[in-house]
């Protein structure tokens, strides 16, 4: 296993571009996420330390849904009946703690998503399309009228908003087009503003946290989060917003987003090391050198402009084309764990939450599912969910 993992390694090292690689790729891709479908089980994984082992979170934790949506799209891709079984019967199981105490929250869409809405969108599943409007319906429930924007997190925070809501936006637009019902698009758009009005600074980097008071809307102050700090540039939180306003794009088809999307992406290129992965926050005070890297921005990112590279001219979307080429590319290199038989993951290198001191150089079920997603764009993937 890993002589043949050092083969294929030396396939896409030595090609000369992403294209080149993408075949060779694609075949080790396969046979990784069957090695997973075993070792991962009934696992809801989110973070493989350095045992290389997934952990198995509850079913109301925000990453539930990324490791049945990379098998959805595994299946969509190859036609695979084995991806499918693996993934059917997720949806399921997330909705039934909607039903039990759970903590809940802003981020549905990631759950729902890539389960109930894919699922119903690839195999007509009546059952996940009613998750799917459940799921869109307590999004949209979360809004906040005079301060225009999505409640992030429950307990006290009642006025806060964070930028991760810009990819979870897709399940009320989805919803909007699925029932014919604008309200839903209405509460996307709303808060999509907010995130190009307040989110998205003049220069293209972007806040983590922003508090409101909840009763007027009166803009209060903007916080650190995830970040170095409450004026620093956490890098997954550029992704975020670079992926999710190109989506609000794709949907809405308002430009505003499409310009949005793109000062961020400019943003994010301009302030990338040399091997095009970005470091955990592009304005921490540390030397570069000593700062962690975070793949899983780097993947979302790297879908995200393929969105953008696809809403766009030729000419002008190459740039962005091949930026996300270049990042796969040495995410492929240089941080997958193609010769690493036993690791349970398949990317190395993410940054969870560096302030809190957790999840720190891990593996991430998130970034795991960004390259899935990206590299199934590059070959022709058209049934979109995010």
């Amino acid at each position: 296993m890993e002589n043949q993992s050092v083969l294929q390694s030396d396939k896409w090292n030595n090609a000369a571009s992403m294209r080149e690689a993408l075949p060779f790729i694609w075949e080790a891709l396969q046979a990784k996420v069957d090695k997973m479908i075993v070792q991962i089980g009934d696992k809801s994984p989110h973070v493989a330390k350095s045992d290389g082992i997934y952990d198995d979170l509850r079913l109301d934790w925000w990453t539930s849904g990324f490791w049945p949506g990379l098998l959805w799209i595994m299946h969509d891709m190859t036609g695979k009946d084995h991806y499918k079984d693996a993934a059917w019967g997720w949806d399921e199981k997330i909705e039934q703690k909607m039903i039990q105490a759970n903590n809940f929250h802003h981020d549905v869409g990631f759950q729902f998503l890539p389960t109930a809405v894919i699922k119903h969108k690839l195999t007509g599943d009546q059952d996940a399309l009613r998750r799917g409007l459940a799921a869109a319906n307590f999004l949209a429930g979360r809004f906040n009228l005079a301060g225009q924007f999505l409640r992030a997190w429950n307990q006290d925070k009642t006025g806060w908003s964070i930028v991760d809501s810009s990819m979870n936006l897709s399940i009320l637009f989805w919803a909007a087009e699925e029932f014919a019902d604008p309200r839903f698009e209405h509460v996307g758009k709303a808060h999509a503003d907010t995130v190009v009005n307040r989110f998205i600074r003049e220069d293209g980097s972007v806040n983590h946290i922003l508090s409101f008071d909840p009763r007027s809307g009166e803009f209060l102050e903007s916080l650190g989060g995830q970040g170095a700090g409450p004026h620093s540039s956490w890098s997954r939180g550029q992704s975020w917003a670079l992926h999710g306003m190109a989506n609000t794009y794709r949907y809405t088809g308002d430009v505003k987003y499409l310009h949005a999307a793109q000062r961020v992406a400019n943003y994010f290129l301009a302030c990338l090391p040399d091997d095009h992965v970005p470091h955990w926050d592009f304005r921490a005070d540390e030397s570069l050198d000593g700062l962690p890297r975070d793949t899983s921005a780097a993947t979302c990112a790297a879908s995200g402009l393929l969105e953008l590279a696809d809403a766009l001219s030729p000419l002008e979307g190459a740039l962005y084309q091949r930026a996300a080429e270049r990042i796969l590319l040495s995410l492929t290199r240089h941080y997958a764990t193609w010769d690493q038989p036993d690791h349970e993951a398949i990317l190395l290198a993410g940054t969870g939450n560096l302030p809190a001191g957790q999840n720190i150089d891990v593996s991430l079920i998130y970034g795991d599912y960004y390259y899935v997603e990206a590299i199934a764009k590059l070959l022709g993937w058209k049934n979109r969910i995010f």
